[in-house]
């Protein structure tokens, strides 16, 4: 756990005084049957998105930039929907747990995807549900806690119309470019209602993310429910049951002249977190990478910003680096990247230390 700052007093509102130790605990074990509302997020990270980087979902920056509205509700055990609205235009995922829908208004296509009996996992279509998630966001920064960060409670505010306490992270270590990650924390449900994440290097918020308004009723059914509007494509896909690896070949029984087949490797271009807490950095493999140098065969938006990134090597090999003022990114000429919310340095670092 980390450093345990006291309790600010001369905020508004007036909150009955808690530690931070204490807070933590409830943040972290809070558990709501359901909610609906309209989130906001906003984001100025200062780095362009980076081809291959989808599949990183586990860092919180991965789909949020620019700014959005979305209408959501959740409900548990396994509801949810997310209605994305920008420019006139509407991106919905929702899922009742027995399908999942995926649609898209300005291309009007729908995706349908039916889910296996008592599937405990979530489908990939549904998976934006959280990012436009306040607590599921909060989770991920509150996961960063170890020794090396201070916890405080800043203060009290008004968020979504609710009595709020603001639970502040400060990471200790100079590994990090996030200088301070302010969660506020509803005074009755203890649920994450807003977070906010403050760049090392000052000035505005890098990223930002709230409800504007929230209600902790439970959603009915029908609001999972989703009809596709007259003239929209609809594909119906299933989820496939669970995958299981061919078994190794038992080296006993196989006689030795006949060559055994490798077994492979579902995994192999999953996402890999390297590091824990503020220096974890994710790793991709198998990026379109391999014309790093110049050359003129990466177009766009990335080969313009990698013709200005310096070149750089060391014992993971040579590539890329890109740095803004929130992340870095290493681009190897193996078909790696690596991105964290880190300094350059340590990614160099994490990148000498991951697998091939």
């Amino acid at each position: 756990m980390g450093a345990i700052g006291p309790v600010m007093a001369d905020a508004s509102p007036k909150l009955p005084n808690i530690s931070a130790q204490d807070l933590l605990t409830k943040v972290q074990s809070a558990k709501v049957d359901g909610l609906s509302g309209t989130v906001q997020s906003s984001a100025d990270l200062g780095l362009p998105a980076i081809p291959g980087m989808r599949g990183a979902n586990s860092q919180i920056t991965d789909l949020l930039s620019g700014q959005h509205t979305a209408r959501v509700a959740f409900a548990t055990p396994d509801k949810a929907r997310v209605s994305l609205l920008d420019n006139q235009s509407e991106q919905l995922w929702t899922t009742d747990g027995k399908s999942a829908w995926a649609y898209d208004s300005s291309k009007r296509e729908a995706t349908k995807l039916t889910l296996p009996a008592h599937s405990a996992s979530k489908p990939e279509k549904t998976q934006p549900q959280q990012n436009y998630n306040p607590q599921a966001v909060a989770k991920q920064f509150l996961a960063a806690i170890d020794p090396s960060t201070q916890v405080q409670v800043s203060g009290t505010e008004k968020v979504a119309g609710r009595d709020a306490y603001k639970l502040k992270l400060v990471p200790k270590t100079d590994k990090t470019t996030v200088g301070s990650v302010t969660v506020a924390v509803d005074s009755k449900t203890w649920v994450p209602l807003d977070v906010t994440v403050m760049p090392r290097s000052g000035g505005s918020p890098a990223v930002e993310l709230g409800f504007t308004s929230v209600s902790f009723d439970v959603p009915s059914a029908s609001s999972f429910a989703f009809t596709p509007p007259a003239g929209v494509k609809v594909t119906e896909q299933k989820a496939p049951a669970k995958t299981e690896l061919p078994k190794q070949v038992n080296p006993k029984t196989t006689p030795k002249l006949l060559p055994r087949k490798p077994v492979p490797n579902a995994n192999a271009n999953k996402p890999t977190v390297i590091g824990t807490g503020w220096d974890s950095v994710v790793m991709i493999r198998g990026a379109q990478t391999a014309d790093l140098t110049g050359n003129g065969k990466l177009g766009g938006q990335l080969g313009q910003l990698l013709a200005k990134a310096p070149t750089v090597q060391g014992s993971w090999g040579s590539g890329k680096i890109v740095t803004s003022k929130m992340i870095s990114a290493l681009i190897t000429n193996d078909g790696r990247i690596f991105a964290g919310l880190v300094t350059p340095d340590t990614l160099q670092a994490a990148a000498a230390k991951a697998p091939r």
